[in-house]
């Protein structure tokens, strides 16, 4: 007589589970630090807007000195904003403890009238240096 296969064995069940186990393993950290940096790039994209708000107040000889006075209403979904005569800071509400409470500031050059972004978040977090300067 020949005997049928009634199932898997339990060394076929441990190899299974042993491989989701090292691809959780992997992906998990992956998907932390591409979170961390969707909501690091959803808060600098908040305050970048102040921007144009921010050159056209000064284009008229005005000083803004909050985040209504060129257009932002603080706080917002991702950040808290705080505006000075020269800068536009914004502290990360939320998200992964990676990037939450991270601070990033926009300042223009006086002079020039460029713009500069530094951020307090790790440089992998905050994505290219040309965009914007981690620690």
């Amino acid at each position: 007589m020949k005997k049928v296969q009634q199932g898997f064995t339990l060394i076929e069940l441990m190899i299974v589970v042993a491989i989701i186990g090292i691809l959780a393993a992997v992906a998990i950290p992956s998907y932390q630090d591409y979170t961390a940096k969707a909501k690091h790039g959803a808060a600098l994209h908040e305050i970048a807007a102040g921007k144009t708000g921010f050159e056209t107040m000064m284009s008229s000889g005005g000083t803004p000195a909050a985040a209504t006075d060129i257009k932002l209403n603080s706080p917002t979904a991702n950040c808290t904003i705080t505006v000075t005569a020269t800068t536009i800071a914004c502290v990360v509400v939320g998200g992964p403890t990676t990037v939450q409470g991270k601070t990033i500031t926009l300042t223009r050059d006086a002079t020039t009238g460029a713009w500069s972004c530094a951020s307090t978040a790790l440089q992998k977090f905050v994505g290219p240096v040309a965009e914007c300067t981690g620690t």
